[in-house]
């Protein structure tokens, strides 16, 4: 082939999309830290999944269309830091073939020189070893060789090789992946996507391996509409009870667990009443939504319809549900997203954070903070969520707090998009304890350049710490790591012991904290903490930090035990 139409193209961006979902466990898995927060591949699963739904029905022949309806798809579904990028390549693709109907191997080339460039000029300090060198080494090797005697099949082969070596050499660029024995995680994601494209462009499109059958009789990628617009799969309901992990269940995330249900099914409604959880789906495998649910506790009910005899009923009930639906969709937790009044006259400002735990959102709004963005370690928030906030909250200046440093170029990327409708700044807080203190600092008597000021200088004043779990056996810096051991981490990602006990994990994490200038000690509780290890946290730091201050709350964040702030 020497000429690649848009068709083409959308067959190969619908198969990277699903080669993605196929293997996105497997990129999570090479998480460098063991902490539950392999998210790599589930963040690109989803960034990619918003650019597949912007093009899967669609019918132009103009690939620059087509590329430039994925980019704007990926950008509005971007999560997390490996999303972010992602979504940067493929932007920087639609631009480098703009206005290109079709394109030669040389478009192809140019093509992947501008993902790569603009991939880079994204992220703030580049490092070497990652998904930004695989790109960058696979585009530039493309570049190196491309003749006018060169297919477009040859091209993607070149391509395609290039990149796998490069994430081959990812650990001799960063020492911790060589260390714990992996490649970079966004760099093998990165390549799983290029694999599908090039395998749709060999006339073999990857399906989904679940539900969603991928491939219509005559052989073209398409996705199926969605239950509400057929007339086939299985009304499933069922109403669990979180276990937990002593009776070996799974950390409850609401965020994650209705993300995998609803890449398995839509018309989807969790509700959750402490340790209830109640579901609705309409799926084509409700085996596999029920294994799935049982990872995390046991069910007290459950039904499932077929919807190839029911489905007119069905569609009446969800009809009637809908309404509720909406009206719950149009919040974020405390604060209204129902769209303001155009009437209605502007704040002066508001602020949003980035949270996970009921607890810990109150602690924010305490804070001050007006809206809460569901999300955190091991569920990002889009930017397409922030993107829904800012304009919903009707303020003269936003201020958004990440909490979390893997979430900062999704707020940025959506500052950047409304740069010229909103006045955005991203407070760059890595830690709930950063942002907390942050937001505590905002003062609205004070103008937004000393507001700014404050709030950084706050972040500067905090040290940050945490206790989870450990997913896998492992080694870092030296230290040996037992899967289920608790962790004691410094900062974000620091780990500076290994325990069986998260007292001992805890104890650890505040000593290396607390200082002779240290006056105020925060911990936020997690879910999985107990009564009397409360009880045990609190003598302790009776007994050893007599002189400090303490603030010691239920933040009932899910993964980890303890968030711990010392000022």
């Amino acid at each position: 082939m020497k000429i690649l139409d848009g068709k083409k193209l959308k067959s190969m961006l619908i198969s990277a999309s699903n080669n993605l979902y196929n293997h996105y466990p497997e990129v999570d898995a090479l998480n460098v830290f063991p902490i539950p927060d392999g998210d790599t591949g589930i963040n690109m699963n989803l960034t990619l999944f918003s650019g597949l739904k912007e093009i899967q029905y669609r019918t132009d022949n103009d690939c620059y269309v087509i590329a430039k309806a994925f980019a704007s798809g990926l950008f509005d579904g971007t999560r997390g830091n490996s999303g972010a990028i992602t979504s940067q390549i493929f932007a920087g693709f639609a631009k480098g073939i703009l206005n290109k109907s079709t394109l030669t191997v040389f478009d192809l080339s140019d093509a992947f020189i501008e993902a790569k460039k603009t991939a880079y000029k994204a992220v703030l300090k580049p490092v070497e070893g990652t998904i930004l060198t695989v790109i960058r080494e696979a585009g530039e090797k493309l570049a190196s060789v491309v003749n006018e005697n060169m297919s477009i099949e040859q091209a993607f082969d070149v391509l395609v090789k290039e990149a796998n070596e490069s994430l081959k050499r990812t650990p001799n660029l960063l020492p911790v992946l060589k260390e714990v024995g992996v490649v970079d995680s966004g760099g093998a994601g990165l390549c799983i996507v290029l694999e599908g494209m090039q395998s749709a462009l060999l006339g073999k499109p990857i399906e989904r391996k679940d539900e969603t059958n991928l491939t219509s009789s005559n052989g073209e990628a398409q996705v199926l509409a969605d239950a509400e617009n057929t007339e086939f799969g299985y009304c499933t309901e069922f109403i669990l009870k979180l276990g937990t992990v002593e009776e070996g269940k799974r950390i409850f995330n609401i965020n994650r667990f209705k993300s995998f249900l609803n890449s398995h099914g839509n018309s989807l409604v969790v509700i959750q009443n402490d340790d209830l959880i109640k579901v609705h789906v309409h799926t084509l495998k409700p085996g596999v939504v029920f294994n799935y649910a049982q990872n995390f506790g046991e069910f007290k009910k459950m039904k499932c319809e077929n919807m190839t005899e029911q489905h007119h009923e069905i569609l009446l009930n969800e009809q009637e549900k809908s309404e509720d639906e909406k009206s719950a969709a149009g919040k974020i937790n405390h604060g209204s997203l129902e769209m303001p009044n155009k009437e209605e006259k502007k704040k002066e400002f508001a602020l949003i954070a980035t949270s996970s735990g009921k607890g810990v959102d109150e602690y924010f709004h305490e804070a001050g903070v007006d809206y809460i963005v569901s999300g955190g370690q091991t569920m990002n928030p889009s930017t397409g969520d922030f993107i829904n906030v800012i304009k919903k909250s009707n303020a003269e200046h936003i201020y958004i707090f990440p909490n979390n440093s893997n979430i900062i170029l999704s707020a940025n990327q959506a500052r950047d998009a409304l740069i010229d409708e909103y006045d955005v700044t991203i407070i760059e807080t890595k830690t709930i304890p950063q942002g907390i203190s942050s937001a505590l600092n905002f003062n609205p008597a004070l103008s937004k350049e000393d507001n700014i000021e404050a709030m950084n200088e706050a972040i500067s004043q905090v040290k940050s710490g945490a206790v989870t779990y450990a997913i896998k056996d492992s080694v870092i810096d030296g230290l040996k790591i037992k899967q289920n051991d608790y962790l004691a981490i410094k900062e974000t990602k620091d780990i500076i012991g290994s325990y069986r006990s998260k007292i001992d994990a805890f104890k650890t994490v505040v000593n290396s904290l607390v200082d002779e200038d240290s006056s105020v000690i925060t911990v936020l509780y997690g879910k999985d903490v107990t009564n009397k290890e409360k009880e045990q946290v609190e003598k302790y730091l009776n007994k050893t930090f007599k002189d400090l201050d303490f603030d010691l709350r239920d933040g009932e964040q899910p993964v980890y035990s303890f968030l711990i702030g010392v000022e």
